[in-house]
């Protein structure tokens, strides 16, 4: 019986050191495909939401000030006829 109890121990001490390898291998490759996706982005022109943000608020107030011009020249327009 106690041969029995050693082989399932053995057993058992196998199957969790397999899983720990799977576990770090899973890991491993894990980080590997972060490591080419974010190298991968870095070269492509792709910006940063900030940044996207940013140049968009940019095109807004530019959008803003142009329609303001246009109303002001039409308006000047108008006065001089």
């Amino acid at each position: 019986m106690q041969t029995r109890n050693k082989i399932m121990d053995d057993i058992s001490q196998l199957m969790t050191n397999a899983m720990g390898v799977a576990q770090g291998a899973k890991e491993e490759a894990e980080t590997a495909m972060k490591s080419m996706m974010d190298r991968w982005l870095a070269d492509r022109d792709f910006v940063t939401r900030e940044e996207f943000d940013a140049v968009r608020a940019m095109a807004q107030k530019a959008r803003e000030e142009n329609e303001a011009l246009k109303a002001r020249i039409e308006a000047l327009e108008g006065a001089k006829k």
